[in-house]
Protein backbone atom coordinates (compact mmCIF):
# COMPACT_ATOMS: atom_id res chain seq x y z
CA UNK A 1 0.00 0.00 0.00
CA UNK A 2 0.81 3.64 -0.80
CA UNK A 3 1.55 6.42 2.23
CA UNK A 4 -1.88 7.19 3.79
CA UNK A 5 -3.59 10.46 2.72
CA UNK A 6 -4.35 10.83 6.42
CA UNK A 7 -2.64 9.34 8.94
CA UNK A 8 -3.94 9.63 12.86
CA UNK A 9 -1.56 7.83 15.52
CA UNK A 10 -2.16 8.01 19.49
CA UNK A 11 -5.14 9.53 19.34
CA UNK A 12 -7.02 9.99 22.88
CA UNK A 13 -9.64 12.13 23.52
CA UNK A 14 -11.23 12.80 27.16
CA UNK A 15 -14.38 14.55 28.79
CA UNK A 16 -13.87 15.21 31.87
CA UNK A 17 -12.98 11.91 33.63
CA UNK A 18 -14.32 10.00 30.54
CA UNK A 19 -11.78 8.75 27.97
CA UNK A 20 -13.96 8.27 24.65
CA UNK A 21 -10.59 7.74 22.67
CA UNK A 22 -7.78 6.18 23.70
CA UNK A 23 -4.66 5.70 21.65
CA UNK A 24 -6.38 5.38 18.17
CA UNK A 25 -4.40 4.77 14.72
CA UNK A 26 -6.03 5.49 11.95
CA UNK A 27 -4.82 4.93 7.74
CA UNK A 28 -6.69 6.42 4.88
CA UNK A 29 -5.69 6.17 1.57
CA UNK A 30 -6.81 7.83 -1.50
CA UNK A 31 -9.24 6.12 -3.45
CA UNK A 32 -10.74 3.98 -1.17
CA UNK A 33 -13.55 3.53 1.16
CA UNK A 34 -12.25 2.91 4.35
CA UNK A 35 -15.36 1.91 6.93
CA UNK A 36 -15.78 2.20 10.75
CA UNK A 37 -17.80 -0.27 12.46
CA UNK A 38 -18.49 -0.32 16.19
CA UNK A 39 -21.33 -0.29 18.95
CA UNK A 40 -22.71 2.84 20.38
CA UNK A 41 -20.35 3.85 22.42
CA UNK A 42 -17.45 2.58 20.61
CA UNK A 43 -15.95 6.19 20.04
CA UNK A 44 -16.37 6.13 15.91
CA UNK A 45 -18.37 9.71 16.07
CA UNK A 46 -15.65 10.78 18.52
CA UNK A 47 -13.14 9.49 16.28
CA UNK A 48 -14.31 11.48 12.85
CA UNK A 49 -15.04 14.75 14.63
CA UNK A 50 -11.47 14.80 15.84
CA UNK A 51 -10.55 14.47 12.11
CA UNK A 52 -13.17 16.90 11.14
CA UNK A 53 -11.83 19.32 13.57
CA UNK A 54 -15.20 19.27 15.55
CA UNK A 55 -13.00 18.11 18.86
CA UNK A 56 -9.33 18.84 19.56
CA UNK A 57 -7.65 15.73 20.69
CA UNK A 58 -6.57 15.69 24.05
CA UNK A 59 -3.06 13.90 22.35
CA UNK A 60 -2.30 11.98 19.78
CA UNK A 61 -1.01 13.63 16.06
CA UNK A 62 -3.04 13.85 12.58
CA UNK A 63 -1.37 13.95 9.07
CA UNK A 64 -2.43 14.93 5.50
CA UNK A 65 0.19 13.29 2.71
CA UNK A 66 2.58 13.01 5.17
CA UNK A 67 2.58 16.75 7.07
CA UNK A 68 1.30 17.61 10.54
CA UNK A 69 -1.78 18.87 10.51
CA UNK A 70 -4.38 20.23 13.65
CA UNK A 71 -7.68 21.66 13.42
CA UNK A 72 -9.24 24.25 15.59
CA UNK A 73 -12.85 23.85 14.22
CA UNK A 74 -14.52 22.18 11.07
CA UNK A 75 -14.16 25.18 8.80
CA UNK A 76 -10.34 24.69 9.15
CA UNK A 77 -10.53 21.09 8.69
CA UNK A 78 -12.69 22.24 5.04
CA UNK A 79 -9.89 24.47 3.87
CA UNK A 80 -7.68 21.61 4.42
CA UNK A 81 -9.60 19.59 1.93
CA UNK A 82 -11.60 17.02 5.05
CA UNK A 83 -15.15 17.55 5.20
CA UNK A 84 -18.01 15.41 6.29
CA UNK A 85 -21.59 14.71 5.44
CA UNK A 86 -23.45 13.47 8.90
CA UNK A 87 -26.89 11.84 9.15
CA UNK A 88 -28.89 14.69 9.41
CA UNK A 89 -28.19 16.34 6.80
CA UNK A 90 -27.96 20.13 7.59
CA UNK A 91 -29.68 21.14 4.80
CA UNK A 92 -32.67 23.68 4.75
CA UNK A 93 -35.99 21.65 4.27
CA UNK A 94 -37.60 24.66 2.83
CA UNK A 95 -35.12 26.12 0.52
CA UNK A 96 -34.83 24.49 -2.88
CA UNK A 97 -31.24 22.96 -3.88
CA UNK A 98 -29.52 25.12 -5.19
CA UNK A 99 -30.09 27.49 -2.57
CA UNK A 100 -29.24 24.18 -0.13
CA UNK A 101 -25.57 23.84 -1.92
CA UNK A 102 -24.85 27.38 -1.71
CA UNK A 103 -26.24 28.62 1.69
CA UNK A 104 -22.87 30.17 3.32
CA UNK A 105 -21.15 30.40 0.54
CA UNK A 106 -24.23 32.26 -1.77
CA UNK A 107 -23.03 33.34 -5.55
CA UNK A 108 -23.65 36.76 -6.17
CA UNK A 109 -23.36 39.58 -9.25
CA UNK A 110 -23.48 42.90 -9.82
CA UNK A 111 -26.32 44.73 -11.54
CA UNK A 112 -25.82 48.84 -11.26
CA UNK A 113 -23.58 48.68 -8.38
CA UNK A 114 -26.13 46.81 -6.38
CA UNK A 115 -24.82 43.07 -4.89
CA UNK A 116 -27.36 40.75 -5.50
CA UNK A 117 -27.72 36.33 -5.69
CA UNK A 118 -26.40 34.97 -8.90
CA UNK A 119 -29.63 32.50 -8.64
CA UNK A 120 -29.17 31.54 -12.44
CA UNK A 121 -25.76 30.55 -11.91
CA UNK A 122 -25.99 28.84 -8.38
CA UNK A 123 -28.75 26.66 -10.22
CA UNK A 124 -26.27 25.76 -13.17
CA UNK A 125 -23.54 24.96 -11.01
CA UNK A 126 -25.45 22.36 -8.99
CA UNK A 127 -27.08 20.93 -11.83
CA UNK A 128 -23.56 20.77 -13.00
CA UNK A 129 -21.75 19.13 -9.88
CA UNK A 130 -24.96 16.81 -9.43
CA UNK A 131 -24.22 14.96 -12.99
CA UNK A 132 -20.44 15.53 -13.29
CA UNK A 133 -19.93 14.40 -9.79
CA UNK A 134 -22.35 12.18 -8.73
CA UNK A 135 -24.03 11.11 -11.92
CA UNK A 136 -27.91 12.61 -10.45
CA UNK A 137 -30.13 14.60 -12.42
CA UNK A 138 -32.82 15.86 -10.07
CA UNK A 139 -36.29 16.44 -11.78
CA UNK A 140 -36.67 20.00 -10.54
CA UNK A 141 -34.59 22.57 -8.96
CA UNK A 142 -37.58 24.42 -8.15
CA UNK A 143 -39.31 22.26 -5.50
CA UNK A 144 -38.00 23.27 -1.48
CA UNK A 145 -35.82 20.25 -0.79
CA UNK A 146 -38.19 18.61 1.62
CA UNK A 147 -39.88 17.06 -1.43
CA UNK A 148 -37.12 15.41 -2.36
CA UNK A 149 -36.99 11.66 -1.70
CA UNK A 150 -33.99 10.66 1.14
CA UNK A 151 -31.31 9.24 -1.61
CA UNK A 152 -32.00 12.78 -3.77
CA UNK A 153 -31.29 14.48 -0.54
CA UNK A 154 -28.39 12.99 0.45
CA UNK A 155 -26.89 13.61 -3.02
CA UNK A 156 -27.36 17.38 -2.40
CA UNK A 157 -25.77 17.39 0.96
CA UNK A 158 -22.82 15.46 -0.61
CA UNK A 159 -22.63 17.61 -3.58
CA UNK A 160 -22.51 20.78 -1.21
CA UNK A 161 -19.20 18.98 0.44
CA UNK A 162 -17.46 17.87 -3.47
CA UNK A 163 -18.27 21.52 -4.82
CA UNK A 164 -14.87 22.68 -3.95
CA UNK A 165 -11.79 21.09 -5.76
CA UNK A 166 -9.89 20.77 -2.47
CA UNK A 167 -11.65 18.38 -0.99
CA UNK A 168 -10.06 14.91 -0.54
CA UNK A 169 -11.21 13.18 2.79
CA UNK A 170 -14.98 12.92 2.78
CA UNK A 171 -16.72 11.17 5.95
CA UNK A 172 -20.23 9.58 5.72
CA UNK A 173 -21.62 9.35 9.04
CA UNK A 174 -24.59 6.59 8.39
CA UNK A 175 -25.61 7.67 4.95
CA UNK A 176 -27.87 4.74 4.42
CA UNK A 177 -30.03 4.86 8.00
CA UNK A 178 -33.35 6.30 7.08
CA UNK A 179 -33.07 5.32 3.75
CA UNK A 180 -35.05 2.26 1.68
CA UNK A 181 -34.04 -0.71 -0.20
CA UNK A 182 -33.50 1.32 -3.16
CA UNK A 183 -32.36 4.71 -2.08
CA UNK A 184 -29.66 2.23 -0.08
CA UNK A 185 -28.39 0.88 -3.36
CA UNK A 186 -28.49 4.51 -4.82
CA UNK A 187 -26.12 6.12 -1.73
CA UNK A 188 -23.93 3.17 -2.15
CA UNK A 189 -23.00 3.81 -5.86
CA UNK A 190 -22.71 7.37 -5.36
CA UNK A 191 -19.91 6.32 -2.47
CA UNK A 192 -18.20 4.42 -5.11
CA UNK A 193 -18.45 7.36 -7.67
CA UNK A 194 -15.93 9.37 -4.91
CA UNK A 195 -13.97 6.55 -4.42
CA UNK A 196 -13.67 6.13 -8.22
CA UNK A 197 -12.59 10.23 -8.04
CA UNK A 198 -9.78 9.53 -5.86
CA UNK A 199 -11.17 11.03 -2.42
CA UNK A 200 -10.55 9.08 0.33
CA UNK A 201 -14.17 8.18 1.61
CA UNK A 202 -14.67 7.26 5.75
CA UNK A 203 -17.73 5.38 5.91
CA UNK A 204 -19.42 4.75 9.27
CA UNK A 205 -22.15 2.35 9.40
CA UNK A 206 -24.06 0.23 11.48
CA UNK A 207 -25.13 -1.74 8.44
CA UNK A 208 -22.49 -4.63 7.88
CA UNK A 209 -23.90 -4.96 4.82
CA UNK A 210 -22.84 -1.67 3.05
CA UNK A 211 -20.08 -2.05 5.08
CA UNK A 212 -19.22 -5.20 2.73
CA UNK A 213 -20.68 -3.45 -0.26
CA UNK A 214 -18.72 -0.73 -0.84
CA UNK A 215 -15.72 -1.07 1.46
CA UNK A 216 -11.72 -1.43 1.11
CA UNK A 217 -10.67 -1.99 4.49
CA UNK A 218 -12.67 -2.07 7.97
CA UNK A 219 -11.85 -0.30 10.93
CA UNK A 220 -13.37 -1.53 14.12
CA UNK A 221 -13.83 0.38 17.35
CA UNK A 222 -14.85 -1.37 20.62
CA UNK A 223 -14.60 0.66 24.34
CA UNK A 224 -12.33 3.70 22.99
CA UNK A 225 -10.01 1.42 21.26
CA UNK A 226 -9.29 0.12 17.54
CA UNK A 227 -9.49 -3.61 18.10
CA UNK A 228 -8.79 -4.08 14.55
CA UNK A 229 -8.37 -2.96 11.08
CA UNK A 230 -9.29 -6.05 8.38
CA UNK A 231 -9.60 -6.13 4.28
CA UNK A 232 -13.12 -6.26 3.62
CA UNK A 233 -12.15 -8.87 0.47
CA UNK A 234 -10.32 -10.80 3.49
CA UNK A 235 -12.78 -11.31 5.86
CA UNK A 236 -16.37 -12.26 6.65
CA UNK A 237 -19.14 -10.39 8.59
CA UNK A 238 -18.65 -12.79 11.73
CA UNK A 239 -15.51 -12.43 11.76
CA UNK A 240 -15.94 -8.31 12.02
CA UNK A 241 -19.16 -9.30 14.45
CA UNK A 242 -16.33 -10.93 16.65
CA UNK A 243 -14.25 -7.52 16.88
CA UNK A 244 -16.99 -5.20 17.55
CA UNK A 245 -18.15 -7.58 20.32
CA UNK A 246 -14.69 -9.09 22.09
CA UNK A 247 -15.22 -12.52 21.44
CA UNK A 248 -12.06 -13.22 21.42
CA UNK A 249 -11.64 -10.89 24.51
CA UNK A 250 -14.60 -13.64 25.88
CA UNK A 251 -13.03 -16.96 24.85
Amino acid sequence: MTEPLVKMRGITKRFGGVTALDNVDLDAQAGEVLAIVGDNGAGKSTLIKVLTGVYQATSGEMFLDGQPISFSSHADAIQHGIDAVYQTLALADHLDPAANMFLGNELTKTIMGVTVLDNKRMRTETERVLMERLGVQLKSLDAPTESLSGGQRQAVAIARAVYHDGLRVLVMDEPTAALGPQETARTLKLIKTLKEQGLAVILISHSLDDVFDVSDRIHVQRRGRCVGVVKTKESTTQDVLGLIVGAEEAA
